[in-house]
């Protein structure tokens, strides 16, 4: 009976064994792969986020004109910081009284509970003030700040708990926080705010807080300061960096803060969407290439060996090259700035330089500028600035009557539609013009027309008429026109539309980031019509109806005629070019080095030789409106020989200089230059024309360069 047992316990502890063998058997051949997954993502840690590095922006010689830039921050935890602010204070109590202990008991219990911490905090603060070598009070302050930036967001947020009702969420996609706490101020008294502040904690309120910005030397010295304060971090951070200051400050842009409003950009890819430690390009070029230089981010996963488990590698982003020479730029934003070389330096100035054969731009100066190292600091200051108004780029972005300067272009059209023989004389009495026609300044400021220079032989022709800029001859010429031949004319010279291409080549215009091929700088189109046209310019047809009676006023480039600086410049660059048409570009792409649009304007070489032989005596013949500015000037000395056209606006005070240099070795650079409330194209703008043209000559565009 006894071994009848013993084989029964055997044969089940068999049987049981087996069913243990069979379902580990089973565990590991169908169940294995997903256990043993199970246990190492047990040991993984959160992936960690590599930040993108931002691609440079260069100048057509490679000079950096923006870059990534590590920089070292030694950070404040606001767990640490908040116990400096007094509202922190308060409200720890308030809301200990709220729930019933007494003020003095929550005041005491307050101290006890932090007495260590601030203990440490001021030590902390002392350190700092010595080894960055300023006063106590300065890292004081810079706490405060700190404090004073969490504290809004903790009120924010209290607005945001409390006010659901507000009407402001209505009105506004992302509740600027400004509104938002202005209301709260409004719906709740001091004591009330302070409790609902203070209840208002966040996680992301407890990130470090950079403090002060350490060099080298500094980084050491802090490490081995704080290494046992869990409070205090060293981290480094890219900043961008300017290197030329306020060089092609409006066209290079700046960089800032994502905000609300740009959640959803690139927000597709997790790669490449922004953290709230990242930039984007606010302005400029920053703004435009946003997509070309972004970059990607990375990531890398740790198990908690700290072993590498996956490496998704960070992806630099593109470098933009600009057409722009820096150096040349920088000399002329000088020129035009510096009172001590300009007499009209507290003016806004436009100016652009063209390399007449590729159409690149050389410069493109506007004033006054900034510094784009110190944007972010002063913004508030540059933007209140109605009268300077430093964000506008006013060779891009503006539009102004063009006065005199649209005489060549207008020459040209008359001469090719036979509405003008080039030896024609056009009578220019000293009288008054009838109601409605312009008068010539001669008349204005000598009380004489220019017929009285026949007396010495020169006789008012349409070569002549350039050279002295007789505003009865064009307004009589542009009358010969009619108003749809004048448009299509200006039009194919670059007026009336946006002309600047984006980084790939269109300027058609469109919204949009998606694939960075449809961002545009901010550009004016200008008018060329009677009234302004409506929606985007694209074809002559665009421009709206030109009323006749308004034609002999456009032909002295006055009424609701306007342009651009650089249409200006380019326009005088289709003369230089023998009528070849180019936008001008300002983007290199070294996958399409050649400019993508181009087309041969028809003009004949007889036409050419008289607009380029009238604009020729504007610098060089007696009575040429230019001529003075050039007296005792070296240039063809130099192999450099200048093609101008002044220009003086009324309607709206303006000063103009245009027009093209060139050389025996078929070099040529197109300029033109607009002084806000200039009186004089020829006493004003004219004397700044020639120095451009110096500079360019030095920098060895054009001409030989002086011994």
């Amino acid at each position: 009976m006894y071994r009848r047992r013993l084989y029964f316990i055997v044969l089940f502890c068999g049987l049981a064994a087996a069913a243990c063998v069979v379902r580990l058997v089973f565990l590991q051949l169908v169940h294995g792969d997903n256990y043993r997954e199970s246990m190492v993502k047990m040991r993984i840690l959160p992936p960690v986020r590599l930040p993108t590095v931002r691609g440079s922006i260069l100048d057509r010689n490679g000079r950096i004109l923006a870059v990534d830039r590590p920089v070292f921050w030694l950070h404040i935890n606001y767990r640490l910081s908040c116990l400096l602010d007094e509202r922190f204070r308060r409200a720890n109590i308030l809301l200990a009284v709220e729930k019933g202990t007494s003020p003095e008991e929550a005041e005491r219990r307050f101290g006890a509970k932090y007495a260590d911490d601030i203990s440490r905090l001021n030590e902390i603060i002392g350190k700092c003030a010595e080894f960055m070598g300023c006063p106590v009070e300065e890292a004081v302050e810079r706490v405060h700040a700190i404090n004073n930036r969490i504290w809004r967001s903790r009120e924010f947020y209290a607005w945001s708990d409390n006010c659901r009702d507000s009407t402001l969420r209505e009105q506004y996609r992302y509740v600027p926080q400004s509104k938002a706490i202005k209301e709260f101020e409004e719906r709740f008294d001091a004591a009330e705010r302070i409790k609902l502040a203070g209840k208002s904690d966040r996680l992301e309120m407890y990130d470090p807080q950079p403090l002060f910005k350490l060099d080298d030397e500094q980084v050491a010295r802090a490490g081995r300061e704080f290494i046992d304060i869990k409070e205090i971090e060293i981290l480094t951070e890219s900043t961008r960096d300017y290197p030329f200051g306020s060089a092609a400050c409006q066209i290079i842009g700046w960089v800032g803060r994502p905000g609300p409003e740009n959640e959803r950009l690139l927000a597709g890819d997790k790669y490449m969407k922004y953290m709230d430690n990242e930039v984007l390009g606010k302005s400029g070029v920053e703004k435009v290439c946003e997509a070309i230089l972004r970059g990607r981010g990375g990531e890398i996963t740790y198990d908690k060996s700290n072993n590498v488990v996956d490496h998704i590698e960070a992806q630099f982003g593109g470098d933009v090259r600009l057409s722009l020479d820096i150096e040349l730029q920088q000399r002329i934003e000088t020129l035009l700035s510096n009172a001590d070389l300009n007499p009209h330096a507290d003016k806004c100035i436009g100016a652009v330089v063209l390399d007449v054969a590729t159409g690149d731009v050389l410069a493109m100066v506007s004033t006054p500028v900034y510094d784009l190292n110190t944007v972010g600091q002063n913004y508030r200051k540059l933007a209140s600035d109605s009268d300077g108004r430093p964000f506008l780029n006013k060779a891009l972005a503006e539009h102004y009557p063009p006065g005199s300067t649209v005489k060549p272009i207008l020459l040209a059209a008359a001469l090719e539609e036979h509405k003008l023989r080039a030896g024609e004389i056009i009578s220019c009495p000293s009288q008054k013009a009838p109601r409605g026609w312009p008068n010539c300044p001669i008349l204005l400021n000598h009380g004489v027309g220019h017929d009285i220079r026949q007396d010495e032989g020169i006789s008012n022709t349409a070569r002549n008429a350039i050279r002295y800029s007789c505003n009865v001859f064009f307004s009589h010429v542009a009358n010969r026109l009619a108003p749809k031949g004048f448009q299509r004319r200006c039009f194919e010279f670059g007026y009336g539309h946006r002309i600047l291409p984006g980084p790939f080549g269109t300027h058609r215009f469109a919204e949009g980031l998606e694939e960075g091929k449809n961002r545009f700088l901010p550009e004016a189109g200008g008018y060329l019509s009677s009234g302004r046209p409506r929606g985007s310019v694209m074809e002559v047809d665009d421009l709206g109806p030109l009323r006749r009676g308004d034609l002999k006023q456009f032909g002295v480039g006055q009424h609701n005629f306007r342009v651009t600086v650089l249409q200006v410049a380019n326009a005088a660059a289709v003369i230089a070019r023998g009528g070849i048409y180019k936008s001008p570009r300002l983007f290199l792409n070294d996958s399409d080095p050649s400019n993508s649009e181009q087309a041969d304007l028809g003009i004949s070489k007889d036409t050419l030789a008289v607009v380029r032989d009238g604009m020729r005596a504007v610098v060089t013949e007696t009575y040429g409106t230019g001529v003075e500015a050039f007296e005792g000037a070296d240039l063809d000395q130099r192999d450099v020989k200048v093609f101008g056209k002044t220009g003086s606006t009324q309607i709206s005070v303006n000063a103009w200089f245009m027009g093209f240099a060139e050389d025996s070795a078929q070099r040529a650079i197109s300029f033109a230059l607009v002084i806000e409330g200039g009186q004089s194209g020829s006493q004003d703008a004219a004397p700044l024309g020639r120095k451009i043209i110096e500079f360019c000559n030095e920098a060895g565009y054009i001409g030989r360069r002086s011994e």
